[in-house]
């Protein structure tokens, strides 16, 4: 993974795009602030630009050569502003629209996953009150509700009984978007963060928690980050290729982040990709990175050749 350029002007202005109005949008604000120091520390002239409260006008304004997209969830993370930057002709890091769109409905990459026979859990799709008592008879307890187009575990919820089932689904319900329960895989989680096309070292979380929820992920003292990972080397390189097979189903490129379980049994499921992960001083992809060999800066100055079409 040796970089494809080395001055820093080779790339032009490049806007930061960070905000949004996504339940994300504060997440996204300490990424972008953290990628936008990391990238003007190596001389790249690079500008912050808040895709909620600047918006396409002051991309039309300024109009850089490039962008680093690190606005998560709706609105950034779904095809909306890739195609809005396709439209303007102007280079982007990460995926394109189509599989930025299928990797941030987390029910349509299941939908996806299956139909190329990757491992999933199963699922049960709640559009109404009447669904639920089908969804428990046909998956049982316990199980994960989620809305399809969220991130960071928002509206997330463990159900272990039919009135969990009730309140997890209202919850969920309040983020305007597919809901859908999941069956519960008792095992390990692992995250595996992709860059340029290779899988990096695997993450083991360890969490106090009943599972890797927002408090997990952003707030608690009590998380343990294992890498490596303790998984045989043989058994690693299978899950790390397994996550780039989910992401190339997807079309997605540059660069991302797959999360997936280890049951019981030693099976593997997925449960998700990330195609603009955090870049936070919790976040996951740069600790991957740091154990293949890159620090934050040159993590993001690769992410940001992601923008430079082959």
């Amino acid at each position: 993974m040796g970089k494809r350029i080395d001055d820093p002007a080779a790339f032009g202005r490049v806007a930061v795009v960070m905000g949004g109005a996504a339940a994300e949008r504060d997440i996204s604000l300490i990424s972008g602030r953290a990628v936008l120091g990391a990238l003007q520390r190596q001389g790249v002239d690079a500008y912050a630009l808040d895709w909620r409260d600047d918006g396409l006008a002051a991309m039309l304004n300024r109009r850089p050569a490039r962008v680093f997209n690190i606005v998560h969830g709706r609105g950034g993370e779904d095809g909306v502003l890739q195609g809005a930057l396709e439209a303007l002709g102007l280079p982007y890091t990460g995926s394109g629209v189509l599989a930025s769109a299928l990797s941030m409905d987390k029910l349509r990459t299941k939908l996806c996953w299956k139909g190329a026979a990757l491992p999933t859990p199963a699922w049960h799709v709640l559009e109404k009150e009447a669904d639920l008592a089908d969804c428990a008879q046909s998956l049982g307890f316990p199980l994960m509700v989620k809305p399809s187009l969220e991130g960071s575990s928002f509206g997330i919820s463990r159900v272990a009984d039919a009135a969990q089932l009730a309140n997890a689904w209202r919850e969920a319900a309040r983020f305007g978007c597919d809901v859908f329960a999941e069956s519960w895989i008792d095992g390990r989680e692992y995250t595996a963060g992709v860059l340029g096309g290779e899988a990096l070292p695997l993450i083991r979380l360890e969490t106090p928690n009943q599972f890797y929820d927002f408090d997990a992920k952003y707030q608690a003292d009590t998380t343990r980050y294992h890498c490596p990972c303790g998984l045989e080397e043989a058994r690693e390189k299978e899950l790390r290729r397994l996550a780039l097979d989910a992401c190339r189903l997807l079309g997605v490129t540059g660069w991302a982040r797959v999360d997936l379980l280890l049951d019981a049994q030693e099976r593997p499921w997925l449960i998700e990709v990330n195609t603009v992960p955090g870049m936070t001083d919790h976040s996951l992809v740069p600790m991957a990175a740091q154990a293949a060999g890159l620090g934050f800066d040159e993590l993001c100055w690769r992410i940001l050749e992601t923008s430079l079409r082959p």
